[in-house]
């Protein structure tokens, strides 16, 4: 049962959540961070105005939402029995994610928003924190399989996994391909078992 003022799951408050966040997506594939408005995601959305302007207020609360419901969402956490074989198929994830036709230009647009908004970093920033800490896990079994030295920073593992594509992505602009992926992988893999990242 809800009380007053509860949003029941589910309900109204949802679908008009669901559908203001899949505008805001197709808004940001079609048009970026920069063309991102209230009134294009309200009209796309069929949600009236008012209601996202005094929802969301602005570009930077719809991008903060779609980022707090896409941490929400499960993410592959990979188990190929070694720790450098997860860390290459979480990398080839992202890889993967930004070469994708649909995925790739709001996952850009997101990263755009971050660089220009205090709101969107923040939200930016929970939602990758959220992804190392689900992402843990593969460093965790390492840990319990003797690969990598206990008390090894699991997150740090993950991000220095990533953390080259991204570069390439959006600082220097180089190709991104699965033997850069691989190669980020493996170094975060060694850098783990040399135990650089215990804490």
């Amino acid at each position: 049962m809800t009380g007053p003022g509860t949003a029941r799951p589910g309900g109204r408050t949802a679908r008009v959540r669901d559908a203001v966040r899949r505008a805001t997506l197709a808004e940001l594939a079609e048009r970026g961070y920069a063309g991102l408005t209230v009134e294009a995601v309200a009209a796309r959305s069929g949600v009236h105005r008012t209601t996202v302007y005094r929802r969301w207020r602005n570009a930077d609360g719809l991008v903060a939402d779609a980022l707090d419901l896409a941490a929400g969402e499960p993410w592959p956490v990979p188990d190929t029995g070694t720790l450098e074989g997860d860390l290459r198929v979480i990398a080839r994830l992202v890889l993967t994610g930004y070469a994708d036709p649909e995925q790739g230009p709001v996952a850009r647009a997101f990263v755009l928003a971050a660089a220009q908004s205090a709101v969107a970093a923040r939200a930016l920033n929970a939602f990758f924190a959220r992804r190392h800490e689900q992402s843990a896990v593969v460093v965790e079994r390492a840990a319990v399989r003797g690969e990598v030295p206990a008390g090894t920073d699991a997150a740090e593992v993950v991000r220095l996994a990533v953390a080259p594509l991204y570069y390439r992505l959006f600082v220097t602009g180089e190709p991104v391909d699965e033997a850069a992926a691989d190669r980020a992988a493996g170094a975060a893999a060694a850098a783990a078992r040399a135990g650089a990242l215990v804490t």
